[in-house]
């Protein structure tokens, strides 16, 4: 059992700055990898960004040199601080971890149930 939960989200003028949070709890032996998604409205969902348990990161070209992803492996959570937004930013953000709950066991796929942020113009 693994819960991820979001927070952060808001609603925020353009040009403005939010910060996202995410906490995984529960039956955790090692985080492979932790991300954020993004569903903006009437469209599929995306990659936002990526960061491993060594701290390399990747990111959409979308928000390239304006969001920055990091990770806190003692405390299993990832921020993703969000700059210079833009409406085209508006979505429902999601909090992505894989996890191996025990050693002997394979990684699976965790999802949070997602935080809203919407900039206006």
């Amino acid at each position: 059992q693994v819960q991820l939960v979001e927070s952060g989200g808001g609603l925020v003028q353009a040009g403005g700055s939010l910060r996202l949070s995410c906490t995984a709890s529960g039956s955790i032996f090692d985080i492979n990898s932790m991300a954020w998604y993004r569903r903006p409205p009437g469209k599929q969902r995306e990659l936002v960004a990526t960061v491993t348990r060594d701290s390399n990161t990747e990111y959409a070209d979308s928000v390239k040199g304006r969001f920055t992803i990091s990770r806190d492996n003692a405390k299993n959570t990832v921020s993703l601080q969000m700059n210079s937004l833009k409406p085209e930013d508006t979505a429902v953000y999601y909090c992505y971890a894989r996890v191996r709950r025990s050693v002997t066991m394979w990684s699976s796929d965790y999802w949070g149930q997602g935080t809203q942020v919407t900039v206006s113009s």
